[in-house]
């Protein structure tokens, strides 16, 4: 049956849309492009507003909400709970076994994750905990081998023997002959290194030697020269470190010279220079029969001219007695002959290599092994056992900080670069300073080394000494210093006495700026006056530097202090006898050179005391005259002794005389009173003097004569009296008026 469709009337419009619905519809012009696909937006259900959509039953919206928070509690997780100890063991043990088992070139792990998951297994008995120590103990000879040197061998060694060389002899085996056959040049070492640990544990060096045997059949038989080298190589050194007999080498060497081909021979010479020193001394009669071989070879067979050299060389390597090439160097002779074990191999011989140990293998005695290799580390190394209760780990760590503690304390800088770093953080921080405060405030901070303490003052000085001219910002600065701490102001007066001892070494710029930083320091008080004691002005223990430095020195002085400030502290009765060397009363002659300097350089109140000493001091006893003679006989020693060169003893008026006037460069009075009191201070009573008072004097001794090294004077006295004075020798060309042997005859 059908059903007629009713059809509804259409609701009225609401009052929004009534003012727009009377109103034409604007269209818009018509476009020349065709207009785009535009997508017409699902319309949207329009709610009235002011009007809210009710439920129709309360009662059933409010049991639905309560149902969905029951089916929202229901679905909340469970808290979760810290896994224990076990778990996260389990955990860790599962994540490093899947690391280790993956191919290489998986998943990356950062090193400190990686650590971090290892520190986790500390289950001993696990296979993935031994697993890791084994990789600790691989990497670990590996790093010790591979940095070995002449100089640290010593040291290498005992760190060898605390890892367990028992369980990882395999791992030393293969890493010390992988880095043999790469570095031929440390095959020396490594066989040294060997042949200590196989003192103490031959089961190691017998492995050793037994790879390499191995080693070499193998590459023989597949004509490999290089591995055959290496291994020939290694085992010469072994052989000359006796850890293996010389009836090995013996026996490869009859190999390799049965069938001789160019390889071959010259592996043989290799082996040869090696061993050959030791064979000569221990096996005389096997290096004979090896020579003659050779000698055959070269003769008979029809070699290549290389190889032919190679013999010629052998045979004069051993007429030079192998003096490049000694069995054992002696910075390598490191184990006593008695202490030695050397193993009787042979090439025949049925041979383990014993390969199983290169790979893990899981120790169900872990435990009990290491311990039992601990016990025989501390005897080894005469360490003493430690308790039983401390871990191995423990162990491990205090022995590499003993380790570390030892090499801090035995790197010495033979270089001297950190000195060097250290001068030059001085310098730039006292250049990079506006002012003395500033640079002593940054100088406190530079960290000094200790027994450094002593490059502080000495830096200060040698900045000062470098300026044009003199700075008070140094002298500012060393002021300072002195007197915040006593310790600088020794270390400024101990740099006072080495730049006096050295201050000939300065030219006269530096030397002046030294002197006067000196004395801004005594003037201000910073240093102490006592090191003046040092300083001994006279002729013989000064030169011309320290006098200029002396000069500056005092100059520098009376300016800060003032000539009666100067003089009242020279004067102090407290300080008096550290001025002795300075004015000097022992000796009249210390005294007048003391009293002439001081006067010469505008400072003669300072010697008023030593005029007055020298006025009120004795007066030397009187020469007494000779016996008188005739004027002949005078007349005839005078001549006598002119004619001193010559061959005639006798007085001849032929012989030139040459007056003393006209003689520009000598003032007869001024070298008459030189000598006559050179006389009277040194020479004594003439009367009783064997040479009849003649004396002879150098330069050095007649100051302001004029007279010119390398000229000497004889002088001839008569009580009193200057006689003559006979040049002996002199510069030519600055006398070419007189001769060696001319007399200069004194005006009365």
């Amino acid at each position: 049956m059908m059903q007629s469709a009713v059809r509804l009337p259409t609701p009225p419009p609401l009052d929004g849309y009534s003012t727009y619905s009377n109103l034409p519809r604007k269209r818009s012009p018509p476009s020349r492009s065709p207009s785009p696909v535009r997508r017409r937006s699902p319309p949207s259900k329009f709610v009235p507003s002011g009007q809210n959509i009710k439920d129709v039953d309360p009662q059933r919206a409010m049991e639905r909400e309560r149902q969905l928070a029951e089916r929202l509690r229901r679905q909340k997780p469970a808290p979760i709970k810290p896994p224990t100890e076990e778990e996260k063991q389990a955990a860790a043990k599962a994540e490093y076994e899947k690391l280790l088992n993956s191919r290489s070139g998986g998943t990356y792990i950062p090193p400190a994750r990686l650590r971090a998951l290892q520190a986790q297994i500390t289950d001993k008995k696990s296979k993935e905990y031994q697993r890791m120590a084994w990789e600790a103990l691989k990497k670990s000879i590996n790093g010790l081998i591979n940095k070995v040197n002449v100089s640290n061998i010593k040291h290498i060694v005992p760190e060898l023997f605390t890892e367990n060389l028992i369980r990882g002899r395999g791992l030393f085996c293969r890493s010390i002959m992988k880095a043999a056959a790469s570095s031929s040049a440390f095959v020396s070492i490594y066989a040294a290194m060997a042949a200590i640990i196989n003192t103490k544990l031959p089961q190691v060096g017998e492995l050793l030697v037994y790879r390499l045997i191995v080693q070499f059949k193998k590459a023989f038989k597949r004509n490999d020269k290089a591995v055959c080298l290496s291994s020939t190589t290694f085992i010469a050194h072994l052989v000359n470190q006796q850890v293996v007999h010389e009836i090995l080498a013996a026996q490869i060497l009859l190999l390799l010279l049965n069938k001789p081909t160019d390889d071959s021979v010259e592996i043989a010479v290799g082996l040869t220079r090696e061993v050959g020193q030791h064979l000569e001394e221990m096996s005389g009669p096997i290096a004979l029969a090896v020579f003659d071989q050779f000698r055959s070879i070269l003769h008979e067979q029809d070699l290549d001219k290389r190889v032919q050299y190679m013999i010629e060389v052998l045979f004069q390597v051993r007429k030079d007695k192998y003096k490049d090439n000694p069995a054992i160097r002696d910075e390598l002779d490191l184990v006593e002959e008695e202490d030695q074990i050397t193993h009787r191999a042979s090439l025949d011989d049925e041979i383990d290599v014993q390969d199983g140990l290169n790979v893990f293998k899981f120790d169900p005695e872990y435990e009990e092994h290491e311990e039992a290799y601990r016990k025989l580390k501390a005897e080894i190394l005469g360490e003493a056992e430690g308790s039983d209760e401390e871990g191995y780990e423990t162990g491990e760590s205090s022995d590499d900080e003993e380790a570390k503690e030892e090499k801090e304390l035995e790197i010495k800088d033979q270089t001297n670069t950190d000195l060097t770093n250290l001068r030059r953080t001085i310098y730039l921080t006292i250049m990079s300073s506006l002012d003395f405060e500033e640079a002593v405030h940054k100088l406190l901070k530079v960290n000094l080394p200790v027994g450094q303490e002593p490059e502080l003052p000495s830096m200060v000085v040698e900045c000062c000494s470098q300026e044009r001219t003199y700075s008070k910002f140094y002298g500012l600065i060393g002021e300072r210093f002195a007197k915040l701490n006593r310790l600088w102001t020794e270390l400024f007066e101990q740099s006072f006495a080495k730049y006096y001892d050295t201050i000939h070494r300065y030219e006269t710029n530096r030397l002046r700026n030294i002197a006067r930083f000196f004395g801004h320091l005594l003037s201000s008080d910073a240093i102490g006056w006592h090191i003046l004691s040092i300083v001994h002005l006279n002729e013989d223990e000064t030169t011309s530097s320290s006098r200029i430095f002396i000069k500056i020195l005092f100059q520098d002085l009376a300016e800060a202090l003032g000539m009666p400030k100067l003089q009242a502290r020279l004067k102090d009765d407290l300080l008096r006898p550290n001025y002795d060397g300075i004015f000097p009363t022992d000796n009249p002659r210390n005294t007048r050179f003391s009293i002439n300097y001081f006067t010469s350089i505008g400072m003669g109140a300072l010697t008023e005391e030593m005029r007055e000493h020298l006025k009120n001091a004795p007066k030397p006893a009187a020469i007494m005259p000779p016996k008188p003679e005739s004027d002949s006989e005078s007349e005839s020693s005078v001549s006598s002794y002119s004619s001193y060169s010559g061959s005639s003893s006798s007085y001849s008026r032929s012989r030139r005389l040459r007056r003393f006037h006209g003689f520009a460069l000598v003032d007869d009075v001024h070298i008459q009173a030189l000598l006559v009191h050179r006389a009277y201070a040194e020479a004594g009573d003439l009367s009783q003097n064997p040479f009849r008072g003649r004396l002879f004097l150098h330069l050095p001794e007649v100051h302001g004569a004029g007279i010119a090294a390398p000229t000497r004077v004889r002088v001839l006295l008569r009580g009193r009296e200057l006689l003559a004075v006979d040049v002996v020798d002199h510069t030519p060309d600055r006398f070419p008026g007189i001769g060696g042997g001319d007399t200069v005859r004194l005006r009365a």
